[in-house]
């Protein structure tokens, strides 16, 4: 029976046709298996993951398999997107009974979800084998599996109970967190650890704080160096920008091939951040292209912004994506062909599989001469046409609340930052900036609208949707955490007070539904659905965890509004995260990103000008903001926009007010008194 053609989430329409009579996940499922008193298998994946399409096409697409599941089994399938509380859980324990995690995610359970048998891939052939020998389990020895499966289920709680030790985030800490990060430093290729090697773009905005903070050279080397190392490397799309979600190898050549929305937000936040400060050519043109690939491939016309690219083309990893000696040459004749080769890293042995390479750029572009510049802007151009004509990746469109969340604050950021390098028309490149920017603002408004519009459902937020179509998943704490941080950046860039009215209904639900009772919260609501554990994890991983986003913007919200109450609560769940971030700070980098914010002030800026667009002041603010400042410009009598209550002009000239906690220096009307005031 198809269940899942209807569904919201692309990874489940993708399997609506196999053999196996899957379920999505819904209490109807869990009483067919009372009803017919055999186990569950829990199928947890993504739609742009190249090993669960593998697990799809050697074993969900096989009759065989498919009855030996249809016969012994009630089959749930999963978009752990969709349902990130769900794969929380089952991931938990995968990682307890296994020792590791990843997807596709292969769980059994008992027909009241206690799982007691955990894994990630497997083979056809091993996929049978395990099917019959749980079948035969639960046949034979069915007390045994009831045992284990109590027992992961009082392990899993365990991991992800609430409480413990508490302690202020001091400079301290963050001291600590960021000498951490130097030791763990990958000197030589940049980034953290070995392979396989993720972008580590929460602890990159981290040390760019705390490099404002204390001046760290190292810490400043830190991100420049693996911000090189990742725009240089396979890893970057060299001919159509966008990251890919991580390197395969420990020096960023061959990616997983998977694009991502949450790295490509993050990331651009880091490289904007990155040029900002230093004013560096690599890291502002790959914020301007990232920023392009946001608006111009991930983002749907009239809406927000889709969750992934796949790293798969016609069932094949990477074939849009790499090339032979010879392919270039066809393209490009023999000798830019010849170039691009020695430019890009593409030899006759290949970096990548069947003596194909994955584009790097070899040679730095950024410092070299405009001809050669010119050049590879034409070769990178023709190769990119070329490309097109590949069968290309798969887009899952389905919009999710968090990541759409962090993509509107990365380009709120960005928009901010074009626009301090002086008006359009000085040359090329700014008459580029201009037309990119603009299209990525274009893009953050109505994924903002989308959010507001469709996503918030009765005053509660919603998970997914599609075609602008809402789904049924609850949003879990992060979805209330970034959409109210991006309400808060969309409230600044505007100037509108309804975005941050619509972020202080977000938080106050969030503290309401979400908390422990100790400071903490939960990544689900107090009224969500029930699952065998009620997941709460403080680490940041490949997105802010729940917690460190809440309380970022519950320290924005503070800021631009005045209520302190806010900013106490951040405190206090800060507290609960801050002896992970000395000890684990890998796993805490956002958190000690607001962390830095707080130490700052944040500090409150307040422009008052009938010309926001053009206005020197503003320009100046955005350009030498501390960590984590709020900023607004226009009119004390603007509706909603507190800071700008009450404020006015010297003498008829545009008026800057710098505050801490709503306690301002004095007003100034130059440029030069703005920085002296924010240095």
């Amino acid at each position: 029976m198809n269940r899942l053609a209807s569904a919201t989430s692309p990874y489940l329409q993708q399997h609506a046709d196999n053999p196996v009579d899957w379920w999505p996940w819904c209490d109807e499922a869990f009483a067919e298996a009372r009803r017919r008193d055999v186990p569950v298998l829990i199928s947890v994946g993504y739609s742009a993951c190249h090993w669960c399409h593998v697990m799809a096409h050697e074993s969900f697409e096989d009759e065989a398999v498919g009855r030996l599941l249809n016969e012994n089994f009630v089959s749930i399938k999963v978009d752990r997107e969709e349902r990130p509380d769900v794969d929380a859980v089952y991931m938990t324990a995968t990682q307890a009974m296994s020792g590791q995690g990843g997807w596709p995610m292969t769980v059994f359970a008992t027909p009241d979800g206690t799982p007691f048998f955990c894994g990630t891939y497997f083979p056809r052939a091993n996929f049978v084998r395990l099917l019959e020998s749980v079948t035969t389990a639960w046949r034979d020895q069915r007390e045994e599996v009831l045992r284990q499966g109590a027992a992961v289920v009082e392990a899993i709680g365990g991991a992800q109970a609430v409480g413990g030790p508490t302690a202020p985030l001091t400079a301290e800490l963050l001291d600590a967190a960021a000498e951490q990060l130097a030791k763990e430093y990958d000197s030589t290729n940049g980034g953290f650890g070995g392979a396989p090697k993720f972008p580590p773009h929460m602890n990159l905005l981290f040390l760019l704080r705390y490099y404002q903070r204390t001046g760290s050279a190292e810490a400043l080397e830190i991100v420049r160096h693996t911000c090189e190392a990742m725009a240089r490397g396979g890893l970057y799309d060299q001919l159509a920008g966008g990251f890919a979600r991580y390197s395969v190898d420990g020096h960023w050549t061959v990616p997983h091939f998977e694009k991502m929305l949450y790295d490509n937000a993050l990331l651009l936040r880091v490289y904007t951040q990155l040029w900002r400060l230093t004013g560096d050519p690599l890291a502002r043109r790959v914020a301007q292209d990232t920023a392009w690939f946001l608006a111009n491939d991930l983002h749907r016309s009239g809406g927000g912004f889709a969750s992934a690219l796949d790293a798969d083309a016609d069932g094949v990893e990477g074939l849009t994506y790499a090339w032979t000696p010879a392919q270039l040459v066809e393209v490009l004749g023999q000798e830019d062909g010849a170039w691009a080769a020695d430019l890009f890293g593409v030899t006759s042995a290949g970096t990548f599989e069947h003596g194909t390479s994955v584009l790097r750029l070899a040679r730095d572009i950024d410092d070299a001469d405009p001809a050669v510049q010119q050049r590879w802007w034409n070769v990178t151009h023709r190769l990119l046409a070329a490309r097109l004509n590949r069968p290309q990746p798969m887009r899952d469109d389905k919009v999710v609340a968090a990541w759409n969340g962090l993509a509107i604050t990365a380009i709120a950021e960005f928009s901010q930052y074009a626009d301090t390098f002086g008006p359009a028309g000085e040359d090329d490149s700014s008459q580029t900036m201009e037309s990119v920017a603009d299209a990525a603002w274009g893009a953050m408004r109505e994924a903002a609208e989308e959010l507001a519009n469709v996503h918030i459902v009765d005053g509660r937020l919603r998970r997914v949707s599609r075609d602008g179509v809402v789904g049924e998943p609850a949003g879990v704490l992060d979805d209330y955490g970034c959409v109210a941080e991006a309400f808060c950046a969309m409230h600044q860039i505007t100037g509108e007070g309804r975005w941050l009215e619509l972020a202080g209904g977000l938080l106050d639900t969030a503290l309401a539904r979400f908390a422990t009772g100790n400071d903490g919260f939960y990544d689900t609501a107090d009224d969500a659905e029930q699952l065998v554990t009620r997941p709460a994890d403080p680490t940041d991983n490949a997105t802010p965890s729940g917690l460190s986003s809440l309380v970022a913007a519950l320290v924005t919200y503070s800021a631009l509004t005045g209520e302190p109450s806010y900013r106490e609560a951040a405190e206090l769940a800060l507290g609960t995260v801050a002896p992970i971030v000395g000890q684990h700070a890998r796993f805490t980098g956002y958190a000690a990103a607001v962390g830095e914010a707080l130490l700052s002030g944040p500090y409150e800026i307040a422009i008052v000008t009938t010309d926001r667009a053009e206005e020197p002041l503003l320009r100046t603010a955005h350009r030498h903001a501390p960590p984590g400042a709020v900023i607004v410009a226009g009119t004390a009598d603007q509706a909603g926009v507190p800071l700008l209550r009450d404020r006015t002009t010297l003498d008829g000239a545009p008026t800057a007010y710098v505050c801490r906690g709503f306690v301002c220096d004095r007003p100034v009307t130059s440029v030069e008194e703005l920085i002296a005031q924010l240095g």
